[in-house]
């Protein structure tokens, strides 16, 4: 059903156009770049310069979002919500595409992100998703993907609270298959 492909250059005016979407700016307002300012961004990424793994979401053929994963390293703001020792990865996301938006397409994809990119990395113990506290739609379709609230969190720079949540593999496994 969906299937994620490694984002490349050339999608990166597809991701200008996503990211100055309403719906998408709504959640990621840092993110309404100018197309250069995307390049900037995101072509370390792509050249493999940082620890961010960006993919394109892809819905039978068709391009509709975007989902990157990194790691939760001992220096970042959620290595405290990790225990020690255990390797954990982050995620975050966007449908946008309008069509495929409020269609109950987050949790499947969800899901099948972490079966294919995230829990496939076999070092990887648990996965940390950290949505605004009013993206009611996003902590829905995280709880349906079987993400378990942590606790409130205020990063620096956010425009609000974060609603800190975690899937461990166990926990996943337990969900079934994709």
């Amino acid at each position: 059903m969906f299937h994620f492909r490694t984002l490349d250059r050339g999608d990166l005016p597809l991701m200008h156009r996503w990211l100055s979407t309403p719906h998408v700016v709504e959640w990621w307002p840092d993110e309404a770049l100018t197309l250069d300012q995307i390049i900037a961004k995101y072509a370390p990424r792509i050249d493999g310069k940082e620890d961010v793994r960006c993919f394109v979401i892809v819905h039978g053929d068709t391009p509709i979002g975007y989902i990157q994963e990194y790691p939760i390293g001992e220096d970042s703001e959620y290595a405290a919500h990790v225990a020690p020792g255990e390797r954990a990865a982050g995620i975050d996301l966007f449908i946008g595409e309008v069509a495929f938006h409020h269609r109950g397409l987050g949790a499947p994809i969800i899901r099948q992100f972490l079966n294919d990119i995230v829990f496939a990395e076999r070092t990887i113990e648990s996965c940390i998703i950290d949505p605004a506290v009013s993206n009611r739609s996003a902590i829905r379709a995280y709880e349906k993907a079987g993400f378990r609230f942590l606790k409130e969190i205020t990063n620096a720079g956010a425009a609000e609270p974060q609603y800190l949540m975690r899937i461990g593999r166990a926990e996943f496994a337990k969900g079934g298959a994709v």
